[in-house]
């Protein structure tokens, strides 16, 4: 690797966060972010995990201090645990190539037990698991058909590998919003923070996402009149604001894209499955790293990311106003969660 200049969008906001969508496919099919029938992108068009190792250590190189693996689910991806080892490699390295602070992972949970000590033995400390419901007829409504003892034990075998759980729970009127303070007492009595997060408009589903939008705002003020929640400084690195619950010792976290806009301080890019760079959720922007790293190497690569930050929007316009159009025509699973 040959050195370039640091990640600075046209707004001045420095990336050092890179999200990695590993596959668009998912073992589950969860009402708010997939359709129940969905057209998953073929083999041959995904990126191979080795250009995915030399992308991401481009960014490395370029002053990315946080990857983290997504998908769909990460962990269905065959040999998806060769990439989890090459890039924890990079976790604590120092040197004028760079290193990363924190490789993590979010999850569904549900592979979890299979693959856990292996993600704590590659450098992995910190994973996210998806969870929206902890009632089993509940969790297979939302899912379509998961099973949530699959996912619980996941959650069990991951603390017991050493690993940092937060549980991330889309709020969802109608559906779990009375479970949201039984989660978070859950989520503290366990060792756990839970981050809350607004239903955001991507790609095509099944239903109105405005029957089933609940702002955060509303929700913060229920949580404030059962539990002593005081603002925390703790970052994590992406957009999540925190709160200290008095009562668990735990943290709240909560992800409001549409009630509390938090593009001004954006430090994040988005590389998909199939190799494109996205630099905001909420925009069809992109560059393809696919066709830049296989026509021209790295430093195609570089002049492709150059591009990309040079058209980086200041800001997501999300609305899930009943009957809008999605804000972008890509599923969440495409992008990666």
């Amino acid at each position: 690797m040959h050195d370039a200049p640091a990640l600075i969008d046209r707004h001045g906001r420095t990336i050092r966060y890179l999200r990695v969508s590993v596959t668009d496919r998912c073992d589950l099919r969860c009402r708010y972010c997939m359709a129940e029938k969905m057209s998953f992108l073929p083999r041959s068009e995904l990126l191979a995990l080795e250009e995915i190792a030399l992308i991401a250590e481009r960014f490395i190189a370029r002053g990315v201090t946080k990857i983290r693996l997504t998908g769909g689910e990460p962990l269905v991806r065959r040999d998806a645990m060769d990439l989890v080892r090459r890039l924890g490699r990079h976790v604590g390295a120092q040197g004028k190539n760079g290193g990363l602070n924190e490789l993590t992972l979010t999850t569904n949970g549900t592979r979890l037990t299979e693959y856990a000590g292996a993600l704590a033995d590659a450098g992995v400390r910190r994973i996210n698991v998806s969870l929206d419901s902890r009632d089993p007829e509940l969790f297979r409504h939302i899912t379509r058909h998961g099973d949530v003892a699959q996912v619980l034990e996941g959650i069990d075998a991951a603390q017991a590998a050493g690993l940092t759980v937060k549980i991330n729970m889309v709020a969802l009127k109608g559906l779990n919003d009375a479970e949201i303070a039984p989660m978070l007492e859950w989520a503290g009595a366990n060792g756990m923070d839970l981050t809350l997060i607004e239903t955001m408009p991507l790609g095509s589903i099944d239903e109105d996402r405005a029957d089933r939008f609940v702002p955060l705002t509303q929700v913060f003020d229920d949580l404030s009149s059962r539990f002593t929640l005081s603002r925390d400084a703790h970052q994590s690195g992406g957009p999540a604001r925190y709160w200290r619950v008095a009562e668990t010792g735990g943290r709240l976290g909560l992800i409001s894209p549409l009630t509390g806009n938090f593009c001004d301080t954006c430090n994040r890019v988005r590389l998909t499955t199939e190799g494109k760079l996205f630099t905001c959720l909420g925009h069809e922007d992109q560059v393809d790293l696919k066709a830049a790293i296989r026509a021209g190497g790295l430093d195609a690569v570089d002049a492709a990311i150059d591009e990309a930050l040079a058209a980086k929007p200041a800001r997501h316009d999300f609305n899930v106003e009943r009957g809008a159009a999605p804000a972008v025509g890509r599923h969440m699973s495409v992008t990666g969660g």
